[in-house]
């Protein structure tokens, strides 16, 4: 059984961590361009205020993620240094609403 979460067959999500609040999509894109292809960036923002929540999300194919994984964790982004590895499977938290 793999462990890991797979986009697609050869699509890897990246999680990055301790983002600056200014962080956005293309902010993130351009940084993640310089080791490869960017297929997808998501930064979570808050709801209300719209601010970067200070964590998002890369796809990239499987050797560019690696390879941003390998040169950009621990990279500095305005002042903040970067957590980059390979996103894990959210856990079922329940829920669903039923009283």
């Amino acid at each position: 059984m793999e462990a890991r979460k797979r986009v697609s067959n050869d699509m890897k999500k990246i999680y990055v961590g301790n983002l600056p609040w200014s962080a956005d999509d293309s902010g993130l894109r351009d940084l993640f361009a310089t080791v490869g292809e960017v297929q997808s960036v998501a930064v979570i923002t808050d709801r209300d205020t719209g601010r970067s929540r200070g964590f998002g999300f890369i796809e990239m194919d499987d050797a560019d993620a690696d390879k941003a994984i390998a040169e950009l964790n621990g990279r500095e982004m305005d002042g903040r240094e970067l957590r980059v590895n390979e996103a894990r499977e959210r856990p079922n938290r329940g829920g669903g609403g039923h009283r």
